[in-house]
């Protein structure tokens, strides 16, 4: 395993890796994923294993263009047209009826697939070099912290990955959001892009979708889920008894109170947007400090807001 700089020499390596069956890390605007040829079932084998991923659990399939589009997908709506053309390349993720040629392995059995465009230089570079759809989930072990640097990545999967291209923290620190549109438009994961955006483009979205917990409809959507290894819950920062602090950090909205053995704030302007950017971050930096938890402030639930306490209530459940 090797982290390198993502330059163009790297990334013709890693397609080299790809296109041979391998995996690699690579960096996206939401977090790093750990990345394999989509229709190369084996390799996506490999994925799994890395991450001790339960293949009841389905893979997001990221392509660099209309045709990589079609490989995977069977048919796009008008309605799927219309995000598309709003929000690709981004942080959305369509799901779509499968190609034949998809296998079940990525859809864990599913007959949809959940598809995304990258905005990132990197990811849309490794596409074109690769010449084929990638299958990537986030590049960690299965139910913890999302990688947002080159450096979680490699304190969590070590040797196990063959390359890990580096460019540095990512932009938006949290995954895509998961849209499902037949029969009826439904959010399976808030994600980068709030769905207040969405429902501005094709009208209401349902916001609760059931589901067997067996078989999840879409990454992301078990319940324990994003957790850092230090027990983590949702908690009023300022009610927690001083004397409850001294052995804990805190994960502040805005501002942090004193008493907390070691805290973060995830931005003190109060910024949703800066704050998920912000998340995984200061969940690693917490989680490395042996503490004997971490209170997580809970942040208005509009917009990213939305996400980032969908991370929060996973991580602690």
């Amino acid at each position: 395993m090797a982290i390198v700089r993502a330059h163009p020499a790297a990334v013709a390596d890693a397609a080299h890796i790809l296109k041979r069956g391998g995996v690699v890390a690579f960096p996206t605007e939401t977090v790093y994923g750990l990345g394999a040829v989509a229709l190369d079932a084996g390799a996506v084998a490999r994925i799994f294993e890395i991450k001790h991923r339960p293949q009841f659990d389905p893979l997001i399939v990221h392509v660099g263009d209309d045709a990589m589009l079609a490989q995977v997908a069977r048919a796009v709506s008008a309605r799927a047209r219309a995000l598309i053309e709003r929000f690709w390349p981004g942080p959305l993720t369509l799901v779509f009826e499968r190609q034949p040629d998809v296998p079940l392995i990525v859809t864990a059995g599913l007959p949809t697939v959940a598809v995304r465009m990258p905005s990132h230089p990197v990811a849309r570079a490794l596409l074109r070099e690769t010449g084929a759809p990638i299958a990537a989930p986030s590049a960690n072990r299965f139910g913890g912290l999302s990688a947002t640097r080159a450096q979680h990545v490699e304190h969590m999967l070590g040797a196990e990955v063959e390359l890990i291209l580096d460019d540095g923290p990512t932009q938006l620190g949290v995954e895509s959001t998961i849209l499902r549109l037949e029969p009826t438009a439904a959010l399976l994961r808030p994600g980068a892009l709030p769905v207040e955006e969405i429902e501005a483009v094709i009208g209401p979205v349902q916001r609760e979708v059931k589901e067997d917990a067996a078989a999840p409809l879409a990454p992301g959507r078990l319940a324990q889920h994003y957790a850092p290894r230090t027990p983590l819950r949702i908690a009023d920062l300022e009610r927690v008894p001083l004397e409850r602090r001294a052995g804990a950090g805190c994960l502040a909205f805005s501002i942090a109170p004193q008493g907390y053995a070691a805290a973060r704030v995830l931005s003190t302007s109060s910024d949703v947007r800066e704050a998920a950017a912000h998340l995984f971050e200061s969940l690693h930096e917490l989680d490395a400090l042996g503490l004997e938890r971490i209170d997580a402030e809970p942040v208005p639930e509009h917009g990213l807001g939305l996400a980032i306490m969908d991370r929060l209530r996973r991580a602690g459940a």
